[in-house]
């Protein structure tokens, strides 16, 4: 993937000169992309917007003939028109856009990765960002804990007429792509009729902010026959629009803060700027009494001012039974500096106890070439989870994993930054995180800090006010 990726970027320098920017560049290849897919998985398209269409023009007549493809398409009813809403072409020389569709029609892309598009999407922007643009880290979650998280959490809705899988924040749609993945090998890809134009159309649904990965997202999904609902708009300064899921699986963008404010939500009972403590009372409105959720959460949400305050409020509707950290370096190269969990949780009884697995004491941080995640790294932790998906296996404490009752964890505030194992890497020289991953760490804990400050004064400041 890296392969195509430095391939791919390495034109994008060409056609800067052309005037096509970073932004238009990575849109217009997933366009092609989406349509090369189609072609190779026998997805229907409209009568001579096909992949086979595009080969054989040029000059003009090929510029022209891209333009009338994406016109038609965009045009077009159901899903289709949503994936090319708004899609238009940018290519001013038609010998670019030849070169750029002679390299795609190289590879046979649907017999590489299952979310390649997304990957290489996500890739591109990772470029983008080291050229000094911003914005890559907030879409990627890589695929080996997307797939670990769904072994255990289960995303099943066979023979659940009206079972839904959401995800509140889920750029290109990995998590909603895996769910699916999923789904199909454990099902051998055979659904009962009764099952399988429910499953397709009216399942999997999420929302993100931001208009290009929605639109991979679309594209993902309807390339594995799946039409997805994706909604584009902001998660949690909107109103609830009403709609309850049963299994939600998400992981939100990284940072503390929203639009500077908290949202104005009244089903949010907690008062914080913080985005993903935020989500967390999304998650607790939009989930169904029985439905289950895996959040993927930065430390600092674990430990900062208002975290106790919301996960108190979430154990009173939630059994948040089990708290995996993940191995240090997980978002590596996106977010390196980040140190994260996922929180799984079960609506519709409380907490007695959260168990905790510690999958980062002592395990060599991640690195992109060397040491990159894999698999491998959540075998243990799937182990001890246990085959039921709301966390009611029956379970055996061990070195990394420990059960922690609900008495404890009010003594702690009810902050689940716990720690047992005494990591021995810490004190290695050789074993070390990279100067600037312990600088991003270091940020993060401060921005946490700097967020209960800020929150101090607007209090004591309101305080204040109604005294006059």
């Amino acid at each position: 993937m890296s392969d195509i990726v430095n391939k791919l970027w390495g034109f994008c320098h060409v056609l800067k000169h052309d005037g096509v920017d970073y932004g238009d560049y990575i849109e217009q290849i997933t366009y092609l992309l989406f349509l090369k897919m189609a072609d190779e998985r026998g997805v229907a398209v409209p009568k001579n917007c096909d992949w086979a269409s595009l080969r054989e023009p040029s000059g003009v007549a090929l510029t022209d003939h891209y333009a009338d493809i994406l016109r038609k398409l965009r045009e077009s009813p159901g899903i289709l028109g949503d994936i090319l809403a708004q899609s238009t072409p940018r290519f001013n020389n038609p010998v670019n856009l030849k070169r750029l569709i002679a390299m795609i029609d190289e590879e046979e892309w649907s017999a590489m990765d299952v979310d390649v598009k997304g990957a290489a999407f996500e890739g591109l922007l990772e470029k983008a960002a080291s050229e000094g643009k911003k914005g890559a880290g907030q879409y990627f979650t890589p695929r080996p804990l997307i797939q670990s998280i769904c072994r255990v959490m289960k995303p099943d809705p066979r023979g659940k007429p009206d079972f839904r899988i959401a995800d509140p924040a889920c750029g290109t749609g990995g998590f909603l792509v895996c769910a699916y993945e999923w789904l199909v090998a454990e099902s051998k890809g055979v659904f009962d009729r009764a099952d399988a134009k429910r499953i397709k159309a009216s399942t999997y649904f999420g929302q993100d902010l931001v208009p290009r990965p929605r639109r991979l997202a679309l594209m993902n999904l309807f390339l594995h026959g799946v039409e997805p609902r994706i909604y584009l708009g902001d998660t949690i300064y909107e109103p609830d629009r009403g709609e309850r899921y049963d299994c939600v699986l998400t992981n939100p963008p990284f940072g503390t803060k929203g639009a500077n404010q908290a949202p104005d939500r009244e089903d949010f009972t907690i008062e914080t700027s913080n985005k993903q403590l935020n989500f967390v009372q999304h998650v607790l409105t939009v989930l169904k009494p029985g439905g289950r959720a895996a959040l993927v959460l930065p430390d600092n949400c674990l430990f900062e001012g208002k975290a106790g305050e919301v996960f108190e409020l979430i154990m009173q509707d939630c059994a948040v039974h089990t708290v995996l950290r993940l191995p240090r370096g997980t978002f590596t190269p996106d977010s390196q500096g980040v140190k994260a969990n996922v929180v799984f949780l079960q609506k519709g009884r409380p907490t007695e106890a959260t168990w905790i697995f510690d999958a980062r004491s002592n395990v060599p941080g991640i690195t992109k070439k060397d040491r990159p995640l894999t698999a491998a790294h959540f075998e243990e932790f799937e182990k001890c989870y246990g085959k039921d998906p709301n966390g009611l296996s029956r379970r055996t404490e061990g070195e990394r994993f420990r059960k922690f009752p609900l008495s404890e964890i009010k003594a702690r505030g009810y902050k689940l930054d716990v720690t047992w194992l005494k990591d021995d890497s810490l004190e290695d020289s050789d074993e070390l995180p990279e100067p600037q991953d312990l600088a991003a760490e270091a940020v993060t804990e401060l921005e946490a800090v700097v967020d209960e400050l800020k929150e101090i004064i607007e209090l004591v400041e309101r305080e204040e006010g109604v005294e006059k």
